[in-house]
């Protein structure tokens, strides 16, 4: 059953429930073996952080930083934090000094909680140009301090000041007096248009969100949710909050590139994501078909076949599949399919919450045809997370964002754009009002940015309305479309459409190397590095000719004409990607001037 007590006493009345029960499995940072923690545990901890954060003079709405990956020191200090009325502000662990430098000295932080040696050596680097920092709490216990540093302490000490909870009194008085108009977060947004801004997200924001969603997404007390989104990410947390409002037990995996393996090892039932995962699942299982010999080719071909007609062309239209189609499947789901859930660690798969970008719709008809439930959603942290979602037995099309959830409004403008209203929206951004002026119309509907419609009671997001491209010829370009079709080969790890104010549609393409040198090597192709293969002509033809199999359905202007390979992937260091590994289009405009200009020579 679902708790939908205040953030501030949350964890402590689950803990009344469930006790004993497992409420955590984790890593220490660098560590290779699976801990666990009691809901008891956990409630210990929040409220040792709650007395901690009091004897360090911390103030009711005052702004804390937390600059680290997941862990469960992350949630200690967010519950923590709310129950003594506290904001916190999330900063990805991959952000830059530039970007940390600026949300300390915007949203005045005294008190900053960091992960890892890289947090530390950032977050002290910029100490000197933010003159509110005091305090630097570091989470691991392995980072070296600087020398002389005094300002910091590690994470264990911290928790000292919190040892027999010597506040706990006032901190029952402030949690008791926790209002939904407090702040719970203040959340930067990853910035591809310019600088962050910050967006206020209330306990009243998320007590809506939590009951909207509790009546739509099925997580129950049974599952285990692998943490995989940083929880800066608005998408995880609200993921996160609402899973342990059902009591669901919380796998915290803190190093993303390690995932995969995560799965194999804890074996989660649901687990949010971007759509680039699964696309990396269909590669992975495409690539496995593709070298398979001609008769298991065409069992498991067969196979995707039988689950798509059972799944997409009967389940998700509501419909009732024929009898010998559904022994059919049946027969394939507990042989060949269970076989593919079990090599991802998901033999027990109930349902993945996806959202955060286009879903390419053979990826979506894959992942459904193997037999796990994607539920694929829209939202934006100005929403606080879903605006939208599939509901798990409900019909549903391939190509939309879902059924809006309840409370909100959706309207769309004259211009297509998509407009929301609803007790989840932001009140606006932090010291910003001017842009907040810029953000709702003039009867209070948030902007979003976002082309769309909706048929059916469905959503349909078409594109960004700010990354519309315009040839030069007049035609308009949605380039994260076509770059989600190319995404799906295998041979293409990153992509970026060319086009604004240019004659035709061009690429920047970075392969995925390890399999184009295999590739190389098979056709006897000679090369000494990376440079040689993107220069490679034979190389060149094999990918266009792979592009062009992609972009059929195209229109004419729509479709790729020429590209580069590129011998390095887009960066976060180079400024090309933001936090959430969006590309900044102005960015790669600007570094890769001269390549882009090269493909438009006559």
């Amino acid at each position: 059953m679902q708790n939908l007590s205040h953030q501030a006493i949350l964890i402590h009345e689950q803990a009344k429930t469930y006790g004993d029960r497992e409420a955590l499995i984790y890593k220490d940072f660098g560590g290779s073996e699976w801990k666990s923690m009691s809901w008891n545990q956990f409630s210990d901890t929040v409220k040792r952080v709650s007395n901690a954060l009091l004897n360090l003079g911390v103030k009711v709405q005052e702004n804390l930083g937390i600059f680290s990956q997941n862990s469960v020191q992350y949630l200690f200090c967010d519950f923590g934090a709310w129950a003594i009325r506290a904001v916190t502000i999330p900063f990805y662990a991959t952000s830059s000094e530039q970007q940390i430098q600026f949300m300390l000295n915007d949203a005045s932080i005294h008190i900053l909680f960091v992960g890892e040696q890289e947090q530390y050596d950032k977050a002290r680097r910029v100490q000197a140009t933010c003159s509110t920092l005091e305090r630097i709490v570091v989470y691991d216990r392995q980072v070296k301090l600087a020398d002389g540093d005094t300002t910091a302490m590690y994470f264990d000490d911290f928790l000292k000041l919190g040892d027999g909870l010597p506040r706990q009194s006032e901190v029952d008085n402030l949690s008791a007096q926790a209002k939904m108009e407090d702040i719970a977060n203040i959340l930067y947004t990853s910035g591809t248009t310019g600088d962050s801004k910050g967006v206020i997200l209330t306990c009243g924001q998320y007590h809506a969100a939590m009951v909207a969603n509790g009546k739509c997404v099925p997580v129950t007390e049974d599952d285990r949710v692998l943490n995989f989104l940083p929880f800066t990410h608005i998408f995880e947390k609200g993921w996160k909050i609402l899973c342990l409002t059902v009591g669901a037990r919380l796998i915290v995996n803190t190093y993303p590139q390690q995932v995969q393996q995560a799965m194999k090892e804890t074996h989660p039932t649901c687990m949010s994501s971007v759509p680039r995962f699964w696309e990396k699942v269909f590669m992975g299982v495409q690539e496995k078909i593709e070298s398979s010999n001609t008769v298991q080719r065409k069992i498991f071909e067969h196979a995707i076949e039988v689950g798509r007609r059972h799944n997409i062309e009967y389940l998700s239209k509501g419909r009732k599949p024929p009898i010998a189609l559904h022994l059919e499947y049946e027969m394939l789901n507990k042989t060949i399919f269970s076989l593919v859930r079990k090599e991802l660690g998901l033999e027990n798969a109930h349902f993945f919450p996806t959202a955060g970008a286009t879903v390419n719709p053979k990826v979506e008809e894959f992942v459904h045809s193997i037999g796990i439930n994607m539920v694929v959603g829209y939202g934006l942290t100005e929403s606080l997370a879903t605006v939208s979602c599939n509901h798990l037995g409900d019909p549903w099309t391939v190509g939309s964002v879902g059924i809006p959830i309840e409370g909100i409004s959706i309207r769309i403008s004259d211009e297509g754009e998509v407009l929301l209203k609803g007790p989840t929206i932001t009140r606006g951004y932090y010291n910003r009002d001017d842009l907040t002026r810029q953000a709702f119309t003039e009867d209070g509907y948030f902007r979003t940015g976002d082309s769309g419609y909706l048929e059916g009671g469905e959503l349909f997001l078409k594109e960004r309305i700010k990354d519309l491209f315009k040839t030069s010829n007049g035609k308009y370009i949605a380039p994260q479309m076509i770059e989600s079709k190319i995404l799906v080969d295998k041979y293409v790890d990153q992509i970026a459409i060319i086009a604004d104010q240019r004659k035709f549609v061009s690429a920047l393409i970075i392969p995925v190397y390890p399999l184009l040198e295999e590739y190389a090597r098979e056709h006897h192709i000679a090369f000494n590095g990376r440079e040689d293969l993107c220069q490679n002509e034979q190389i060149h033809e094999m990918m266009m000719e792979r592009i062009d199999t992609l972009q059929q359905q195209l229109a004419h202007y729509e479709q790729i004409k020429r590209f580069t390979l590129l011998p390095h992937a887009f960066s976060l260091e180079r400024g090309e990607l933001t936090n959430t590994l969006k590309i900044k289009r102005r960015v790669l405009n600007e570094n890769y001037k001269s390549e882009i200009d090269k493909m438009y020579e006559e």
